[in-house]
């Protein structure tokens, strides 16, 4: 979308119309349809390599010269491998199952009325996201799989890339024959545009799914006039039981806090076993100190392991997206559970063990929207789910929690066949 000058709120308003327009398309769409016009978004994507690549530098040379942070700069950065990627994972969104009109569950009651839960597309999604230009791709592909409209909204630092992803996005909906209506990007930076989106675009937008910042999520959550799909930042913990294996342990840890720094999955603190610290700290600790990373730790894993700075109360409560760990020692399961309860977020948790029974233990204390036994944090993707993509992952209770992919974009209704029954 170009405003060309016109008044914004006429602009956004008229969006919001047309994505209605679009979701009603897309309702009456068939599965086969629908992945036709993701293909051809991939196959946009490829053949639109150049331009994106171009664009995606001219974002960096702007995000360099106005002193984004190194994280922000890789989270934003492409290359060819990077855009082949998602490409890829817009076909792998194409190739799962398509959720809209399966039935979840059918029964008949004794009166012989036949009931029905079937899923159904939520309507128009707005997403507002940040730094990561993929997810313009991963979004259109993911509201088109699931039958809705979406409207998206990119940060400024990646405009360029999102709008010649999205040019991509378009070529695919022409290759199906649905209409442009059906995936809208706001073109412009002008953040009035957010809270447009945020008032609910006259009642045209049912859910909105903020993916970024704490500062972004908060200011969602606290405006939006339309339900919100949280997604709070990833304060990750690996917890080391003293039942852990020590080269398992160690694997592990260096992938979950160092695979990609800047990812939510990302691991932000070690939590150690108190009876086990002594035996499985040093190794661990060494290991990531040569590999770049910077240890922050209470009093207890300073002493057992000096070479790390002293962690404040801010660094149980902060994403680094950074080679920066927090490390504390805890009393077992329940001072592991009871650690994450009072800092983390509801986001990933693991816990690295070979004793069963404390991994249940685990399992059952943690109430986080992702709990691991003896895997990497990194995990915490929607593609590695087998969902193809996602669009975040969500650290709400309701509707839908963790990685959010097709599926989880609809909501279900019921449908009810007779043969003439009144009520008496």
């Amino acid at each position: 979308m170009d405003d060309g000058g016109a008044d914004l709120a006429g602009v956004m308003r008229a969006m919001g119309q047309a994505a209605r327009a679009g979701a009603r398309a897309l309702r009456l769409s068939t599965p086969a349809v629908r992945t036709v016009a993701i293909l051809g978004m991939a196959a946009g994507i490829r053949a639109r390599s150049e331009q994106i690549l171009a664009a995606n530098a001219a974002d960096l040379s702007r995000a360099g010269s106005n002193g984004l942070t190194a994280p922000m700069i890789e989270r934003l950065m492409l290359d060819a491998a990077r855009l082949e990627g998602v490409a890829k994972g817009v076909e792998a969104v194409a190739d799962i199952p398509d959720p809209v009109g399966t039935e979840i569950l059918r029964w008949t009651r004794p009166n012989g009325l036949d009931i029905a839960r079937v899923r159904t597309p939520i309507g128009v999604i707005a997403v507002i996201f940040e730094s990561r230009p993929n997810v313009t791709a991963d979004a259109a592909a993911l509201t088109i799989r699931s039958g809705n409209a979406a409207i998206l909204r990119g940060g400024s630092e990646c405009i360029e890339t999102n709008l010649a992803i999205y040019a991509a996005v378009l070529d695919g909906l022409e290759a199906a024959g649905l209409p442009a209506d059906c995936v809208q990007m706001v073109a412009t930076p002008d953040r009035a545009a957010v809270g447009m989106i945020l008032s609910g675009l006259d009642r045209n937008i049912d859910l909105i799914i903020p993916r970024g910042g704490k500062s972004l999520v908060a200011r969602v959550q606290a405006e939006a006039r339309a339900p919100v799909l949280g997604h709070l930042e990833g304060l990750n913990h690996v917890y080391l039981d003293k039942g852990a294996d020590l080269e398992k342990t160690l694997a592990i840890v260096l992938n979950a806090k160092l695979r990609r720094v800047s990812v939510c999955g990302s691991a932000e603190t070690l939590l150690v076993d108190r009876s086990a610290a002594t035996h499985l700290l040093p190794a661990v600790a060494q290991a990531l100190v040569d590999a770049g990373c910077e240890l922050r730790g209470d009093q207890d894993a300073r002493a057992i392991f000096p070479d790390m700075n002293a962690a404040s109360m801010a660094d149980w409560t902060t994403e680094y997206l950074d080679a920066i760990l927090a490390v504390a020692i805890v009393d077992g399961v329940e001072g592991a559970a009871a650690h994450i309860a009072a800092y983390g977020s509801g986001h990933t948790d693991a816990i690295v063990t070979e004793n069963i029974a404390v991994a249940e233990a685990f399992i059952a204390a943690v109430d986080s929207a992702i709990v691991l036994v003896n895997a990497s944090t990194q995990f915490a993707d929607g593609g590695e789910f087998g969902f193809g993509a996602e669009i975040g992952i969500a650290t709400d209770k309701l509707h839908a929690r963790g990685p959010v992919g097709a599926e989880q974009l609809t909501t279900f209704k019921y449908v009810v066949r007779g043969s003439g029954q009144i009520r008496p």
